[in-house]
């Protein structure tokens, strides 16, 4: 697999082999976390974590003990690279399945953007994808259950598309029912509902962790997905 990060930020624009080199060079030393584990918690804010492999979820724990879901973290994304007072160091982030992941020093990552133009570019970019991202999930919110999980899944499509992980409308989903309950602010049971409801009416098949999307534009316009928030243009040239 191409590296993810780099496949991401080149579809905001192209960058030099030197910026490619700078990249690499910091995600050399990568580590594994087994699902249902902490990838980094409240008190860790000198690094900014990069999803390598595996599906990962940004989450805060409820004092009644619920678990919320606020997003996804897919092969290519940067985790807690703002991090602005107590409001956002409570939420955590925790391995959804068997994650790769990369301890990026702020420091390093901070000088990277201060000495190359180009990585401070597609990092503003990025930033600004991952406000819209959030600004959607929001919106996404007001949604009927099946409309709103069918928009997590075309997100999931296109974000993994991006960085080579999916095809034209499948891609692996080893993620559990629980997991999506949690992302969705819903019950087990109504989640198996809402998935039952999906797969009746064939816009999606979910079997040995593989969602398949029988027909791409149909699951779009069921779950009002406009991918244009995501601002993944094809990826640029050097």
């Amino acid at each position: 697999m191409n590296h993810p990060l780099i496949c991401k930020l080149e579809h905001s624009a192209a960058l030099s082999q030197v910026e490619r080199s700078a990249l690499e060079a910091l995600t050399l030393s990568r580590r594994p976390v087994s699902a249902r584990h902490d990838i980094a918690v409240h008190d860790n804010t000198d690094r900014v974590y990069l999803v390598m492999s595996g599906i990962a979820g940004r989450y805060k724990t409820l004092r009644q003990g619920n678990r919320r879901i606020v997003s996804f973290a897919v092969p290519g994304d940067l985790c807690r690279m703002h991090i602005c007072g107590p409001s956002t160091r409570d939420m955590r982030l925790g391995a959804l399945t068997h994650c790769t992941v990369v301890d990026i020093p702020r420091t390093r990552l901070t000088e990277l953007i201060e000495t190359h133009p180009g990585i401070a570019h597609v990092m503003r970019w990025l930033a600004m994808m991952e406000l819209n991202r959030a600004r959607e999930w929001l919106v996404n919110d007001s949604r009927p259950a099946d409309r709103r999980l069918a928009h997590h899944f075309c997100e999931l499509l296109v974000c993994l598309q991006v960085v080579g992980l999916a095809n034209e409308n499948s891609f692996e989903l080893a993620i559990s029912q629980a997991d999506l309950a949690d992302a969705m602010g819903i019950s087990q049971v109504h989640i198996n509902r809402v998935l039952q409801g999906l797969r009746a009416g064939d816009l999606i098949v979910w079997s040995k962790s593989a969602l398949t999307i029988p027909d791409v534009e149909r699951l779009q316009a069921f779950a009002e997905f406009d991918p244009g928030y995501l601002d993944l243009r094809p990826a640029k040239a050097a």
